[in-house]
Formats: C-alpha cells, sequence, structure tokens
C-alpha cells in the first residue's frame, strides 16, 4: 500500500509542471489608454484697428480751379469712408513743390501725395509719353479714359517708385496769341509760345518756338510780352483767367494732343495704409476719374464762353484744308516718338495700337457736352470758393 501510496505521490509530482505549462496565461487587462484630444487651434488675432493718418496733398491747380476742387472733395470723401481717420491737407499752386518737382517730391515724401503733369519731365515718363503725343482726342473725357486705360494695361516700370492712384487729361490743345491773330500756319512764324513736353514739340513743329513754363507762370508772360501766346486747352482761359490777358484763340482741334495728369502716393506710405483704408483710396479714385473727365469737358465749352464775354477776343476756327494742313505738319511728332522710344526698346507699336483702339472705343461712349456742363454746374461750380 505504501508502495502504491509512492508512486501516485510521483506521478502528480511529474504532472504538476505538465498541467501548469497548460493552464491559460494569465492575461493582465489592458491599460486604458488616454484620450488625445486634437490641439486648440489658436485663434487668429485680429488685425490691430487703423490708426490716425495725416497726409499731404500737394497740386498744381489754384484753389478757384474745378480740378483742385474736386481733389478737395476727393479729400473729403476719403475721410468720410474712413471715419474720420484719413486727413489729407490740400497744397494748392504748388505749395510744397514746384509743379516740374512734384513727382520727385512724392518719391522722396516731401509730399505724401501729389498732382501734375507727366509732360512737365520729358524723357522721365518714356512710355506715357504717347498717351500726350496727338492721336485726335475729341475731348478731355475720352482723353481721361484713354489715360487710366493705357496705364492699367500696360503698368509702365517709369511709375514702380510711387503708388498711382488715377490720371486725367484735358482736351484738345488750341492756340492762344495776345496781339497776333493766327488764321494760316505762316501766322506762327516766329512766335514764342508757352508750351512744354509735346506741347512744345506741336508748337516748333508748327514753326513757333517753344517756351517752357507752367499754367501759373503763363498768366504774367503773356501780360508782359515776354511770350506771344500758349498752346494748351481751352481750360486755362477760366481756370487761370488768362482771358483777361489772351486775344486771339486758333481752334486747331483735329491735332488732338492732350497732357496726362497724375495723381500718385508715395510707396511707403501707401504700403503702411491699413488694407482697409487702401482699399477706400481705390474706390474714390476710380469713382473720381469720371468726375475729373467731365470738368474737363465742361471747360471745353465753359472757358470758350468766359473769353468771348470779353469785348474784342476771337475764336478762329481754321477751315477743312487749312486743318489738314496742320495735322500733316504734326504727324512728324509721333514718328520721331515711335523712332526713339522703338530704338529704346518700348513696344511702341502695341501702345499705339492700343491707344487708336481705346480713343475709338470711348468716343462712342462719350456723354454729350450738355451733359458734361449740366454735371459740372450742378455738383462742381457750386462749390467754387
Amino acid at each position: 500500500m505504501k508502495k502504491l501510496l509512492f508512486i501516485l505521490l510521483a506521478l502528480t509530482l511529474v504532472a504538476l509542471p505538465l498541467w501548469a505549462a497548460c493552464a491559460p496565461e494569465e492575461v493582465a487587462p489592458p491599460e486604458e489608454e488616454e484620450e488625445v484630444l486634437p490641439p486648440e487651434e489658436e485663434e487668429e488675432a485680429p488685425p490691430p484697428p487703423p490708426e490716425p493718418v495725416d497726409l499731404t496733398y500737394n497740386l498744381l491747380f489754384p484753389p478757384t480751379n474745378y480740378h483742385c476742387i474736386l481733389a478737395q472733395e476727393w479729400a473729403n470723401e476719403i475721410n468720410a469712408r474712413t471715419d474720420g481717420l484719413v486727413t489729407i491737407t490740400i497744397y494748392p499752386l504748388a505749395g510744397l513743390a514746384a509743379p516740374a518737382d512734384t513727382y520727385d517730391a512724392v518719391v522722396e515724401g516731401i509730399c505724401d501725395i501729389g498732382m501734375s503733369c507727366l509732360t512737365y519731365t520729358m524723357g522721365r515718363f518714356p512710355a506715357c509719353e504717347l498717351v500726350d503725343i496727338p492721336h485726335g482726342y475729341p475731348s478731355g473725357w475720352v482723353a481721361t479714359h484713354v489715360a487710366n486705360d493705357f496705364f492699367n494695361e500696360f503698368t509702365p516700370a517709369e511709375l514702380t517708385d510711387t503708388h498711382p492712384l488715377y490720371f486725367h487729361a484735358h482736351g484738345p490743345g488750341v492756340i492762344y496769341t495776345t496781339e497776333k491773330p493766327v488764321r494760316v500756319m505762316e501766322d506762327i512764324e516766329g512766335l514764342v509760345l508757352r508750351s512744354t513736353g509735346v506741347g512744345a514739340k506741336i508748337a516748333e513743329a508748327l514753326g513757333a518756338t517753344g517756351y517752357a513754363a507752367s499754367q501759373r507762370e503763363a498768366y504774367e508772360l503773356m501780360s508782359k510780352g515776354t511770350i506771344d501766346g500758349s498752346v494748351t486747352p481751352f481750360e486755362p482761359l477760366l481756370g487761370w483767367k488768362q482771358a483777361e490777358v489772351v486775344e486771339y484763340v486758333t481752334n486747331c482741334y483735329d491735332v488732338g494732343y492732350t497732357t496726362d495728369f497724375f495723381i500718385v502716393m508715395n510707396l511707403d506710405k501707401w504700403d503702411s495704409l491699413h488694407p482697409d483704408f487702401q482699399q477706400v483710396f481705390t474706390d474714390v479714385s476710380e469713382e473720381w476719374i469720371e468726375k475729373h473727365a467731365k470738368v474737363w469737358t465742361y471747360y471745353d465749352i465753359a472757358a470758350k464762353d468766359y473769353f468771348l464775354s470779353f469785348e474784342g477776343k476771337e475764336v478762329i476756327e481754321l477751315p477743312p484744308d487749312e486743318m489738314a494742313r496742320w495735322v500733316e505738319a504734326t504727324k512728324s511728332v509721333k514718328a520721331i516718338y515711335m523712332m526713339e522710344k522703338g530704338e529704346m526698346g518700348l513696344p511702341v507699336f502695341d501702345y499705339e495700337d492700343y491707344i487708336n483702339e481705346r480713343v475709338a472705343y470711348w468716343s462712342d461712349q462719350a456723354p454729350s457736352d450738355e451733359e458734361c456742363v449740366a454735371w459740372a454746374e450742378a455738383e462742381v461750380v457750386p462749390l467754387a470758393p
């Protein structure tokens, strides 16, 4: 019996580790994983509120000129749309920089905004110069829209050191004289005529001698007899009161040159503006193109009427055959430009085709003279000081 118990105990001791090996392995319960939440997105900080801005605006026109009045209204509108945070102080009659120096004054920060003529610094703006050259502009309304289209289409590199806001351009130029009537081209020979840029080239093509001077100098120069007249649109007869010293105006509309006026801002000043303010400047400037365009057409009518209100004044209308002679004589101005600027590498034929197409387009869209006069008399003339 003892022997049997010994055998059973031995068998049990042998089987025990085998049983333990076969027993199911105890698995520890899985550790609960911590829920990983996505990182909270940081909200972008809102842009800082706009700070008040004070700007200076230098322009060549006198305070009573309707283009100066429009400039003041432009500044007022920007002030209103920025809730009074942008204040623009106007300096008429080139109070901060001479007309020929205005563009550089903007670049250098002498003034923040400037309005003057590109033609006062011939050679500085070779692409835009073609806008001024005769293209048969029938009115300042058309010329203004063409000038803005040209910039928007080609964005000339010559203007990239400022931020251009908009442009406007006068109606077809005519010839003023203080003593001698000009009825045929030969009457111009020997005359000294105030003219700048393309106007000076036209004067020379017709046989006169150009005399470089701004409009603010022209009254005194003509009244003293220093010059015999001027190559200019009708506008200065009223806008600069030159009807008081001019006796004759020879209407040579078919020559159809213009002068491109710029409104530009200092580039650093523009870049520093709050984006909301930049949009206001862009929007208001776009609206003011049409206003200046209508005022230029208004001046073509009103200035002539003002001139003829003086006793003894005469507007000379060239007969068609004589007008054709003038047009032919001034074609050399464009031919020389195309040659010289083409040699510089400018795409002058692309420019020329585009300007001609735009002149035709806007001529078809133009409001009547009567509409422009009615608008100006209702919206701008009452604002004159």
